[in-house]
């Protein structure tokens, strides 16, 4: 009689509740992979959404060769020139601009600093 009643709970009995607490197991185990994997593709959206948005940046700030920019530079050597080594040294001295000269740098500046302040009001707009 008591083999009857260990061989019942020692079998079926015991059989089950071990396949079930296994299921248990591999359901918390699949729920922490499916977590695992969620996780991993969030963050490789993630890297991709700033490898993304770095491209944009390079994008949208160009080369600093280009045409515009260099039209800039020397314009804005010019001004530093007069600025930092005539005033603030006081090292020498740069004749003003004349005529046709002073015209287009005054819109080279004024190009270079509105077309960027258009570019931002229109990029908030945008958005």
């Amino acid at each position: 009689m008591w083999q009857a009643i260990v061989g019942f709970i020692g079998g079926p009995v015991i059989k089950g509740l071990l396949d079930a607490y296994n299921a248990h197991l591999q359901a918390t185990t699949s729920d922490k992979q499916i977590a695992a994997d969620l996780a991993g593709k969030e963050i490789a959206a993630q890297a991709a959404e700033a490898q993304t948005q770095t491209q944009l940046k390079i994008a949208q700030v160009g080369h600093p060769w280009e045409p515009e920019k260099l039209a800039f530079y020397i314009t804005l050597v010019f001004y530093a020139k007069c600025i930092i080594w005539d005033k603030v040294l006081g090292l020498g001295t740069t004749p003003q601009l004349a005529g046709d000269v002073s015209t287009w740098a005054g819109m080279i500046m004024g190009f270079y600093f509105g077309k960027r302040t258009f570019e931002n009001v229109a990029r908030i707009i945008k958005r």
